[in-house]
């Protein structure tokens, strides 16, 4: 019997590894075939434009972001809109026993552990909607990197 064959709704052209600042993120959304691309497009856009330490690549086989150490990865499968992983990079790094204090007013954040968690927009409007928070958190998150 034949091995089922996977159908994903997100598809990218064969990239190899590369680190930031260079094309390749250009490149990967080019030929990026998915139903938020534009939200995938934006969230690039408010991250890089969120402090200028901030610079992307591909990591992990996806559009991920760092300063001086990988922070925050998008979800190209996430099952609902888009989710940036926040992270503090490949390495682990040593915190307090509480973890990152991190000031959420809005929310926006669900913790996976210490010093990971997620972010969800389900579509344009509520990241336009939740935009400045988001660049706030961004902000105290890279002071952890």
């Amino acid at each position: 019997m034949p091995a089922k064959r996977s159908t994903s709704r997100t598809t990218t052209a064969s990239l190899g590894r590369s680190g930031a600042d260079d094309d390749s993120v250009d490149e990967l959304l080019a030929t990026l075939v998915h139903p938020h691309k534009g939200e995938i497009v934006a969230l690039r856009a408010i991250i890089l434009g969120a402090h200028p330490s901030i610079t992307d690549g591909i990591k992990w086989n996806a559009p991920s972001f760092r300063t001086t150490e990988w922070f925050a990865t998008i979800h190209l499968r996430a099952k609902v809109g888009v989710q940036l992983i926040l992270h503090l990079g490949a390495k682990v790094k040593s915190l307090s026993p509480e973890g990152m204090a991190i000031n959420d007013p809005g929310q926006l954040l669900t913790w996976l552990g210490k010093d990971r968690a997620t972010i969800v927009f389900r579509d344009l409007d509520d990241l336009t909607a939740r935009r400045a928070a988001f660049e706030r958190l961004l902000r105290s998150w890279i002071a952890y990197v």
